[in-house]
Parts: structure tokens; C-alpha cells; sequence
């Protein structure tokens, strides 16, 4: 059983949608510099359901993500810029349509930018705020607990709820339960439960999704995580601030990759009295 849409989706741009999806399509998809959870769980999800429903679609990066989501379903088929640029860039200047998912400017997107900027049709689908005016469709929902509660909306508007499989679920599964901060941020609602509930009944383990994301974790990582708490933390009480700053020879000291660092702002936010963390990082 489906959970329903929540958000009322822009009538029209639900069927502005279904009208481009209506014959076979090749289409790319694009997320973030330095993909997260939602980024990589959208991407992928969305992939899968395009394919599913007869479109030749291909999920492409600007850098490869962090190693803990390279266990996700789809993973080995995606194109990353550091890993072969030219097809990566090729793939996004040469089809029908682009989704860009969970970024709303451009500008996110680095070396794919200028690919991007020359697609005939953009699609947006994210939940930040203030998106630019560069798409010719637009689901934009800051209420969202993520963009992949949004794809998974989208795909209950278009009937695709068939086509969600185990694999499907369990990529949407993933970025709704790293951006609502495993179900504790306040964006976290009864729909966002609902959705998760249905994806379950796909066939999802949440318990093999949380360990792959959380329970994978390199030794460096770790280290560095302490010497950052240890080192590289200050708390500002009178302004109820936390900030972690962290210099590019302190990364390479601890043999950084990328994706490393994912979460730590959130030790910050969780010292009491603390209502505002920041974080800072130097690239090398």
C-alpha cells in the first residue's frame, strides 16, 4: 500500500511531467558536488523507476561519493566526473532531458555545469530554498524531509508505485533516513513515517541500511572524528554557538577522503544549550 503524496504537487507540473515521460526518453540525471545520502538515494531511485518505465536513463556525478554508499543498488552503473570525464560530461550534454535532484542552482554541480546549462529541458527536483529560475519543470518543496520523499511523491502522482522494487526502496529509503537525521529532524512528519512504512513493505531492511550508511566507518575516520571533538571544537556560550574548523594539514594527516567529515556538525548541535554549529574545512 502506498503512503499518497503528502504535498499537494503543482497539478500542472505533474502533468507537464507525465507529458514528457509519455514516449521513451534518454535522460541523464545530475546531484550535487560531493553527494550525500538524499543526493545518491534520489539519484539512484529515480534512475531505477525511469528505466522501469522504459526510459534509457543514467544517473551521473560530479565527483564520486563518499565510500559508504557504494553499496547502494544501481552504484556500479553510475558515471563520475573524477572517474571518466569525458563520458560523464558527454552523457549530460547529449540527451533528451535532465533531472537535477536535491540542488536547485547550477552552480552545484562543478565541471557539469556548463553541460547542464545547455539541455534542452531541466527538470527540478529538490527541497531547498530559493531555487533558480533556469528549469522548465519544477518540484520544489522546502517542507520536505528530503528530495527522496519528494521522488517517491512524484512517482505516486505519475502510478509508478508498481515499479518501485525492493531496490528502488531501499535507495529512497536511505536518503530519507540520513537527511531527516535518521527520523529526529523536525522535517521529519506522519507522511514522512508513511513513506518510510511503504518502502518497507517493498522489501527494505532498515537495519542492513543503517549499518552500511553508519556502522562502515574506516579506522581514519574515526581518528580524525576524535581529534576533531578533541582538538578542533569551540563552543561559544553567549552566543549558544558550536564551530569546528579543520585546516587542509589536519585532513591530510588524517589520510581525509571525501565524505569523511559527513555529520560531524552534528556533534556540535547536540552540546547542550548549542543552537547554532558551524563547520568549517580547508581544501588542500
Amino acid at each position: 500500500m502506498s503512503a499518497g503524496p503528502a504535498h499537494s504537487l503543482p497539478a500542472d507540473q505533474v502533468e507537464a511531467l507525465r507529458d514528457l515521460l509519455a514516449r521513451p526518453r534518454r535522460i541523464a540525471i545530475v546531484t550535487h558536488h560531493n553527494p550525500d545520502g538524499d543526493a545518491m538515494g534520489s539519484g539512484l531511485g529515480w534512475c531505477r523507476l525511469l528505466r522501469a518505465a522504459g526510459h534509457d536513463a543514467v544517473l551521473v556525478l560530479p565527483n564520486t561519493p563518499a565510500h559508504f554508499l557504494h553499496w547502494m543498488p544501481g552504484f556500479d552503473e553510475v558515471l563520475a566526473v573524477d572517474q571518466d570525464r569525458q563520458r560523464a560530461l558527454s552523457n549530460v550534454r547529449d540527451r533528451e532531458v535532465l533531472f537535477c535532484l536535491d540542488f536547485n542552482r547550477l552552480d552545484r554541480i562543478g565541471e557539469l555545469q556548463e553541460a547542464a546549462e545547455s539541455a534542452p529541458i531541466r527538470v527540478l527536483v529538490d527541497h531547498h530554498r530559493d531555487p533558480a529560475d533556469v528549469f522548465q519543470v519544477v518540484f520544489s518543496e522546502v517542507t520536505a524531509c528530503s528530495t527522496c520523499q519528494l521522488v517517491y511523491d512524484i512517482a505516486i502522482a505519475l502510478g509508478w508505485e508498481q515499479l518501485i522494487d525492493e531496490g528502488t526502496a531501499t535507495c529512497l529509503y536511505t536518503g530519507i533516513m540520513t537527511d531527516s537525521g535518521s527520523f529526529r529532524f523536525s522535517s521529519t512528519t506522519a507522511h514522512t513515517h508513511r513513506v518510510a512504512a511503504s518502502l518497507l513493505e517493498k522489501g527494505v531492511r532498515p537495519d542492513r541500511v543503517h549499518e552500511d550508511v553508519m556502522d562502515d566507518n574506516p579506522e581514519h575516520r574515526l581518528r580524525l572524528l576524535g581529534f576533531t571533538l578533541s582538538e578542533r571544537l569551540s563552543v561559544h556560550e553567549h552566543l549558544a554557538t558550536a564551530v569546528i574548523q579543520l585546516s587542509a594539514e589536519d585532513l591530510a594527516r588524517h589520510d581525509f577522503h571525501p565524505g569523511d567529515t559527513e555529520g560531524f556538525v552534528n556533534y556540535g548541535l547536540s552540546i547542550r544549550g548549542v543552537r547554532l554549529a558551524a563547520f568549517f574545512m580547508q581544501r588542500g
